[in-house]
């Protein structure tokens, strides 16, 4: 149940948003081990933000999945801000990643909870 939410003030049209998300995907799943037929990514984009008092491009990205090693989030925020910075030429320090791990009685799918 691997979710990633992509949030970003970069304008990106249809082509590359479903490129970037794909790409997305694929990289949670293999960072975290899990099959990629769990993984959900959202992507919001031309979102008015700011960081350190300018609206250069950024992006701020949370990733949630049951049973996330916390020692684990450095590898993940490195493989993260890689994939943000190929795909939308944003600076890594321009990416805030908000991870969670969520009780298991705490997250539905398919009618009931995992």
């Amino acid at each position: 149940m691997p979710y990633l939410h992509i949030q970003t003030n970069l304008s990106i049209d249809t082509e590359h948003s479903q490129k970037l998300i794909q790409n997305a995907s694929k990289s949670v799943a293999e960072i975290l081990g899990k099959s990629e037929n769990y993984v959900m990514v959202t992507l919001q984009d031309s979102t008015q933000m700011m960081f350190a008092g300018d609206s250069q491009p950024l992006a701020y990205l949370q990733l949630k999945s049951l049973g996330l090693p916390e020692s684990s989030t450095t590898d993940f925020s490195n493989a993260l801000c890689r994939l943000i910075s190929n795909e939308l030429g944003i600076a890594p320090e321009r990416i805030y990643i908000e991870f969670s791990s969520p009780d298991r009685h705490m997250w539905g799918w398919n009618n009931k909870t995992f």
